[in-house]
């Protein structure tokens, strides 16, 4: 099968989106949120705000991928962060078909879970 001539282009915030539902799906991940912090707290972003908790950016080797998230009190950080960035980092490649330059987790918060009853 041959490939067909041209060029794709995804938008940042396609990417940003993908990235953003990769991360919700993580486990120890409350939620997205916003990059600057208000009064030093944490701010959860809605499900349709997901892209303003990811910063999506061009690079010569790719792109590069800023995460700001929430984590679930009791949960390893580290291994949350870096199971996260390598989640990301599959969707945004397998999905995208994009290559990934680097995935930074930023830990803005830790929440405890609400029970879902």
């Amino acid at each position: 099968m041959t490939q067909p001539a041209g060029a794709i282009h995804i938008a940042t915030d396609v990417l940003a989106d993908l990235g953003g539902y990769a991360a919700l799906e993580s486990y120890g991940v409350v939620g997205m949120a916003s990059p600057s912090m208000a009064d030093g707290v944490a701010q959860l972003l809605s499900r349709d705000k997901l892209r303003r908790g990811i910063k999506v950016r061009t690079t010569d080797d790719g792109v590069a991928v800023d995460l700001y998230v929430v984590i679930e009190h009791g949960t390893n950080l580290s291994e949350v962060s870096h199971n996260l960035a390598n989640r990301v980092r599959y969707v945004l490649t397998d999905m995208a078909d994009v290559k990934v330059a680097s995935v930074d987790v930023h830990v803005q918060g830790i929440k405890v879970r609400e029970s879902q009853s």
